[in-house]
């Protein structure tokens, strides 16, 4: 990519539907009300009507688990790939169909939005804190939380490669920072986790983190590199795929010997696997507050500051 947009990942996912929607006319979008937030609908994708089917595009209405429960008619009739977007704390209503996509192994892809406190104003029932970690205890579903506009596009193409199981895109409504400043023709979200950035030195500490909040882990390996002590930075874009991964993959990119943190906006739940009993983990434990996003980052303490005091403490 020549250009590194600072783009929210829904815009992202929106950029990367406008380049895939025309060659993939199989894939059929859709909304549960949110066309406008989930960015859903691309150019050229007429919506479906009564008496007029030949549109790819649904207005499903404020019924999500009716719309996850349609997808799933869609892939099981065949011929077509369902993509439909609400907000990720509306997961809860969709949560029935999402296990049977994935109980069924059908190719069903759920846009979920505004994933974290990251939402902002848009107040505390909106703010998805368990959810992240809930739906990645589901079986045989791919969760994907993309940290930047490249990471999205990759997983879009991941989404429509996966036949055999449903995929599930978490993707903010802040903008965020390009972090991928290496081109490379591999799909590296692919493997689930990768190194993103390597460390000054012999590295001392291993940053773990997952969307919006790689651009923190990166500023924190700034803080930290600047007082000798070097870091590297994980992006986990995907449990699933990474434990999928050979063990001697995954313990490179793990860094066993170091210091390890996870940073992500969410439940701790999940991470011990990768930070084990001694590392830290900055993030929600609790139930948000509404206020500008960059107000509640720094209000539930998940800055570069916190983690740079997290692994000092335990160097």
């Amino acid at each position: 990519m020549a250009e590194k947009p600072k783009w929210a990942t829904r815009k992202s996912s929106q950029m990367a539907l406008e380049a895939i929607n025309p060659v993939l006319p199989e894939a059929i979008g859709g909304s549960a009300d949110l066309t406008g937030s989930n960015n859903t609908k691309t150019a050229g994708l007429n919506p479906v009507k009564p008496g007029d089917f030949s549109g790819r595009y649904i207005y499903y209405g404020v019924r999500e688990h009716g719309m996850a429960a349609a997808m799933n008619g869609l892939a099981l009739h065949g011929g077509v790939i369902p993509y439909g977007g609400t907000f990720l704390v509306f997961s809860d209503y969709c949560r029935n169909s999402i296990r049977l996509s994935a109980l069924m192994h059908q190719r069903v892809i759920y846009v979920m939005t505004h994933d974290s406190i990251g939402l902002g104003e848009d107040g505390p029932t909106h703010q998805p804190v368990e959810h992240v970690a809930s739906l990645r205890a589901i079986p045989n579903l791919l969760v994907l939380r993309p940290a930047d506009a490249v990471e999205t596009a990759e997983a879009w193409d991941i989404a429509f490669r996966s036949k055999n199981r449903p995929a599930l895109l978490c993707l903010t409504r802040q903008d965020l920072p390009a972090v991928r400043v290496t081109e490379t023709a591999e799909n590296l979200s692919a493997k689930g986790g990768y190194e993103l950035l390597k460390a000054d030195g012999r590295a001392q500490v291993t940053l773990f983190a997952t969307g919006s909040e790689i651009a923190i882990a990166v500023s924190a390996r700034d803080l930290l590199q600047k007082e000798g002590i070097a870091t590297r930075v994980v992006s986990m874009p995907s449990f699933e795929l990474f434990e999928e991964q050979p063990d001697s993959y995954r313990k490179a990119v793990i860094g066993e010997g170091t210091v390890r943190i996870a940073i992500e906006a969410g439940v701790k739940q999940g991470w011990e696997a990768y930070i084990g009993d001694k590392g830290a983990f900055i993030g929600m434990k609790g139930f948000g507050a509404s206020g500008p996003f960059e107000q509640l980052y720094k209000h539930f303490g998940i800055t570069p500051e916190a983690v740079v005091a997290a692994a000092k403490a335990r160097l």
